[in-house]
């Protein structure tokens, strides 16, 4: 325990959407110097694209799983429901996070939707590996903002529709 105090109190403040000179293989890299192999373990299985709760997970993990299923559920819902023409209207956000704006927007809203909930459930936990796991999301988080580049993004844009001009 008293080892996770030290390796927390150099990690730098995130902030949503603010670059960061800390990354995920630096913060891994990090923690193997101060953690236990069990508990590097717990750490490195700390993942934003995973919403199925394991054995081995924390209990803020296992929230913030339930979570990412619960939203995952309700973007297949939006999507089955708007093909067939039909209404229907989330219960974990409100409709407009997914109606105003281009998926570029709209993708970085459900980043912030996750963002918000890791902040609630890291109330309370300072130093210990649950801190350790929301911590390790958030630096996910920021690396998926990262990677959102509106030049790359008009590219493929542009040749994927090509490509569906010239097939037709």
């Amino acid at each position: 325990m008293e080892k996770y105090v030290y390796f927390a109190a150099q990690l730098p403040l995130l902030f949503f959407d603010k670059e960061t000179s800390f990354s995920t293989e630096e913060f891994l890299r990090e923690g193997r110097k101060w953690l236990s192999d069990a508990d590097l373990q717990i750490l490195s299985a700390a993942s934003l694209n995973k919403s199925q709760a394991e054995m081995i997970d924390p209990p803020v993990m296992r929230e913030y799983k339930i979570y990412e299923h619960a939203l995952r559920s309700e973007l297949q819902q939006y999507r089955i429901a708007r093909n067939k023409r039909q209404e229907y209207k989330p219960s974990l956000f409100p409709l407009s996070v997914l109606k105003e704006g281009n998926p570029l927007e709209v993708e970085k809203k459900l980043l912030r939707l996750r963002w918000q909930l890791i902040e609630e459930l890291a109330f309370g936990h300072y130093a210990d590996i649950e801190f350790l796991c929301l911590y390790y999301l958030r630096l996910q988080i920021l690396d998926r903002l990262k990677k959102f580049d509106a030049e790359v993004g008009k590219e493929k844009f542009k040749t994927y529709t090509e490509l569906a001009y010239e097939q037709k």
